[in-house]
């Protein structure tokens, strides 16, 4: 791994209010005027609201756009593995060998999966901040969830089953923008490459350029049974962006930290990042001796095994950045900075007081309740697709039970259409993974609260991980019709079952609660409160020509095409079709799939297969197109080089890159070693 560089990171925080050529911009807030003196490039209204439009969102956590008239989608392979995997079995394993659909008869529902389009966006900070005035701790938290639930209640009433309604917390609670989606429920696997394609080199060349995927998906969007007509679809550009070219991002980053104060950041270091990767690194080895065993085995636990490794090398690259001094120095000089600007404004620095100390006293909180809140509550049952389904059936009959406003977030009216269909949809779950994710996740609980906890005796009782994970892995929750049952009959129906992982979770739900409580008492309110406090200051200094951080809800970034320096080694912008063969070994994971090892003569070598640009990225812009100044699409996101990891706190122009994979290498592959006519003659009409 290359050292993650910071002094630009440093510059970038100090200098907050000057930027304007970066960032994961709102697209009410996109900073046009910028883009043309820098790039001249028209980015108007017209183009904005075009852009949008064709952008979408995925329940998978990842980014898509439209591409054809018909609802055609354009993805990342790994956005879709999950579905894909859903719908195999040992006899069709289309996570690995691929999937194509002669016909749209033969496109396959994917299980779980939704689709979102923004289509309005609205300023509702006065409501929510006004809602949670005077309040403190618990009751802070209460007041603003229960405000955003009436907020997204209201906006969507009566119209629930097409369009979903999220309050969206930009700027660490200085602005709430409700967002209205058309929701997508019917979304149908149309193609996907092989795994191996998508991820060639594997591991080894994770998060690193020159790269060789085809990480390319097709699904499509349908409603009422039809294909959605969307003439407002990106045109499909079959030529390559060039080195130098302007190209904008249109995706839904995940999260980043880059408002977080020093204090925060710390915590980050000391103790969520190494403590998240210890677990992950224990559970990767966990899963590859299972893997290990037969193939049946490496094909069930492939996605979660896939999701683990992907992850835990995301997590050490954030840990590379924050334990280079620089960073958290930068972010001490960014708090004093704002800190010397309040002292010029009386009144402001009375109403703002000191919102850092409240954080930093908070710190404390989250070291006590750490392990606690960890494993009993927000990363429960790790791995489990038993524990979830039935935690989530159980917290909604019981929250169902009370108003709107009183529910925990994840049970709100405005979410129920959603978190019905991940419930419902029919999904493989596998017992033998079940067990191994359960018994996991049981004894870091012990070893972690010690054998004498409370929270300890509570999920285990007298049983020791190997027995209670081997009894709960029986639940026959992988029954979408038993999980229908428990739905529908509301808490009745859960009190009156039998099924193991039911009676775990009503035993155990009281205590979780309580330590979920806890956490927010102590941290969540406390914190969130501070962070408004600060926003506001900082609102009040700077103004809006800053952007905010990533909450995995639509943004828009600029950039450029081109390669980087590493050190000595000058990085180029593209690769070719012919270094796949090149760096070809025949041995995984860096081997070639049948079709591809027969290809060579076929395909034009000269392709641009993958390529890098300086735009700004972070987790959940995979899948995400890449788009030329004509509002072409060019290429299609699925990963950053090992420096973008950084980005998760600032970012460094100078090497951070996002990859993707081009149009034009798509193009090639479907014509030329697929065979897929069709869908390349719907993806060249205009």
């Amino acid at each position: 791994m290359k050292k993650i560089l910071v002094p630009a990171i440093a510059l970038m925080l100090l200098a907050a209010d000057a930027r304007a050529d970066e960032g994961m911009w709102t697209f009410d807030n996109f900073p046009s005027a910028a883009v043309k003196a820098k790039y001249g490039v028209t980015v108007d209204q017209p183009w904005l609201d075009h852009v949008q439009g064709a952008a979408v969102r995925l329940s998978s956590g990842c980014s898509a756009s439209l591409v054809s008239s018909a609802g055609l989608v354009l993805t990342n392979h790994h956005c879709v593995r999950d579905c894909a995997q859903s719908l195999s079995s040992a006899k069709a394993d289309y996570a690995t060998d691929g999937f194509s659909a002669a016909r749209r008869e033969e496109e396959k529902l994917c299980p779980g999966l939704q689709a979102e389009i923004l289509t309005t966006i609205s300023d509702v900070t006065a409501r929510i901040t006004g809602a949670a005035a005077g309040k403190t701790g618990q009751d802070f938290v209460k007041a603003r969830d229960g405000e955003i639930a009436a907020v997204e209640k209201d906006s969507c009433k009566g119209k629930e089953d097409r369009f979903h309604c999220q309050v969206i917390t930009l700027y660490q609670g200085g602005q709430y923008q409700l967002y209205t989606y058309r929701r997508y429920s019917d979304v149908r696997l149309v193609f996907a490459v092989e795994g191996q394609t998508a991820f060639f080199g594997g591991d080894p060349d994770n998060f690193n350029f020159p790269r060789y995927d085809l990480d390319c998906s097709f699904v499509r969007l349908y409603e009422n049974g039809k294909p959605v007509k969307t003439p407002g679809h990106l045109a499909w550009s079959t030529a390559p962006p060039k080195d130098g070219e302007p190209v904008f991002i249109a995706g839904n980053p995940g999260s980043t930290q880059r408002l977080l104060t020093a204090e925060q950041l710390e915590t980050l270091r000391d103790v969520n990042l190494p403590e998240i990767m210890l677990l992950f690194s224990e559970l990767r080895g966990r899963l590859i001796r299972f893997a290990s065993e037969s193939a049946e085995h490496a094909r069930i636990a492939n996605d979660l095994l896939f999701g683990v490794e992907n992850s835990y090398k995301a997590y050490r690259g954030e840990l590379k950045a924050l334990v280079d001094p620089a960073l958290i120095l930068a972010a001490r000089k960014t708090d004093a900075r704002l800190k010397a600007n309040l002292e010029d404004d009386a009144a402001l620095l009375a109403n703002t007081g000191d919102p850092w100390s409240e954080i930093a006293n908070a710190q404390a909180h989250i070291r006590a309740l750490y392990y606690r809140y960890g494993f009993m509550e927000s990363r429960a049952g790790i791995g489990s697709d038993l524990f979830r389904y039935a935690r989530q059936l159980v917290r909604a009959a019981a929250e169902n039970a009370k108003p709107n406003s009183e529910r925990l977030p994840d049970f709100t009216d405005s979410r129920l259409q959603s978190l019905s269909k991940t419930i419902l949809d029919p999904k493989p779950v596998y017992p033998e993974v079940e067990q191994l994710a359960l018994e996991f996740w049981l004894s870091k609980l012990r070893e972690n609260l010690t054998a004498d906890a409370d929270g300890t005796r509570i999920f285990l009782g007298k049983d020791s991980p190997e027995t209670l994970s081997a009894r709960l892995a029986q639940s026959k929750l992988g029954d979408p019709e038993v999980r229908k049952a428990l739905w529908d009959g509301g808490m009745a129906a859960i009190q009156a079952s039998d099924d193991p992982m039911i009676k775990f979770v009503l035993a155990t739900d009281a205590a979780s609660r309580a330590i979920r409580k806890e956490y927010e008492e102590r941290v969540t309110g406390p914190v969130d409160r501070a962070a408004q406090k600060i926003a506001q200051a900082r609102f009040a200094v700077y103004g809006t020509n800053v952007y905010p951080d990533a909450t995995f809800s639509l943004r828009l970034t600029y950039g450029k095409v081109g390669g980087w320096q590493n050190g000595d080694v000058a990085v180029p912008a593209f690769t070719y079709y012919k270094g796949l063969w090149a760096r070809a070994t025949g041995q995984f994971p860096f081997n070639l799939m049948p079709r591809w090892q027969e290809a060579e003569a076929k395909v034009n070598g000269d392709t641009v297969y993958d390529f890098v640009s300086d735009n700004d990225i972070i987790g959940g812009n995979s899948g995400s197109p890449v788009i030329n100044a004509k509002g072409e699409v060019v290429g299609a996101i699925f990963d950053g080089n090992i420096d973008s990891l950084g980005g998760a706190f600032g970012f460094d122009r100078r090497v951070n890159r996002a990859v993707s994979v081009s149009t034009a290498a798509i193009t090639e592959a479907l014509k030329n070693i697929y065979g897929n006519q069709a869908l390349l003659a719907e993806l060249k009409a205009r």
